[in-house]
This record gives C-alpha cells, structure tokens and sequence, in this order.
C-alpha cells in the first residue's frame, strides 16, 4: 500500500463520512421540530366564516 493517492482518498472519505453523519441526523430531525412549531403556532380554525367579504368571493368565483 504505497500507493499515496489511494490513501488520501481513503483519509478524506473518512472525513466526508463523519462530516456527513451528523448532517443527515439535522435533516432527518429539521422537519419533525419545524413541524411541531407549526402546530403549536397556528390557531384552531372553526371553518369558514359567513361574512360579506366570503359571500363576494363565492359569487365572483362561479362559472
């Protein structure tokens, strides 16, 4: 194994490897925490309301 070039190669795969571990937990884990923030954020809807602004809407959107 004298071959120089071969064991670069190897040292930096090594690096990009363990580079690359912890990368891919923060990606796995990103949404999962983004999501939970989401739902703690948005306020519980009740459904749409029957209000002036919705019934203009309804009848500029019919065909």
């Amino acid at each position: 194994m004298d071959n120089p070039k071969r064991e670069n190669s190897r040292r930096r795969f090594l690096r990009m490897a363990a580079a690359a571990a912890p990368a891919a937990v923060a990606v796995a884990v990103a949404p999962n925490a983004a999501a939970e923030v989401v739902k703690q954020n948005v306020p519980k809807s009740r459904g749409l309301r029957d209000t002036e602004h919705t019934r203009k809407y309804f009848e500029s959107a019919r065909f």
